[in-house]
């Protein structure tokens, strides 16, 4: 079958489901973005999977899982959206014995599949038929306006803007500690985003 790849664009909060999220997923050939509408720990699953420099300090599940995996000389190989019932997305994650090349896959909800995915730098594909059931084409500047921060924290940009980076440091350090990941990312991209002027 001809798959389609797709990468991630973004989370936001969902417009139509009360504390959930959306995660934006993009055919880079087309430009046609596929939301799925995924629930708070798994938006912050992903979104720590995507943020390799922030480490929990106990394991989260989808690390748990991924320790496992890797511990029994499997790697997750790509995982497959491949079809859409009633609004919900299927997905299966494709797995390879890196001993004996044997190849396992398991069904997976999406929001799980993409935790797992980021966390092995492995690709998401789709089929076309998803993207014609679900895909809507967006326009970039629509998307940026559409797109709201991820967490929504006690510290105020303003306010991270005003610390030094010493401060900032000392937040992150804080956030991470009392698992408050929605604070530590927003900290996390005020300090890259000055890191980025230095250099």
């Amino acid at each position: 079958m001809d798959y389609k790849q797709l990468i991630i664009r973004g989370i936001s909060y969902s417009q139509t489901q009360s504390g959930a999220y959306a995660l934006l997923l993009e055919h880079e050939e087309t430009h046609i973005k596929l939301p799925v509408v995924i629930g708070n720990f798994e938006a912050q699953s992903i979104s720590l999977g995507l943020e390799k420099d922030i480490h929990p300090p106990r394991p989260l599940t989808h690390d748990l899982f991924t320790k496992f995996i890797v511990s029994t000389n499997y790697e997750l190989i790509s995982v497959i959206i491949y079809q859409i019932v009633d609004g919900v997305f299927f997905s299966n994650i494709n797995f390879k014995n890196k001993v004996n090349d044997e190849e396992l896959i398991l069904d997976a909800r999406t929001s799980d599949a993409v935790a797992m995915a980021v966390r092995f730098d492995a690709p998401i594909f789709t089929t076309q038929q998803v993207l014609n059931e679900a895909g809507i084409l967006l326009e970039l500047e629509d998307v940026a306006k559409e797109e709201q921060p991820f967490s929504e924290t006690v510290q105020s940009e303003d306010n991270l803007i005003s610390l030094s980076m010493e401060e900032l440091q000392k937040l992150l350090d804080e956030a991470v500690k009392e698992e408050d990941y929605d604070t530590a990312l927003e900290i996390q991209e005020e300090i890259k985003r000055r890191k980025k002027k230095i250099d």
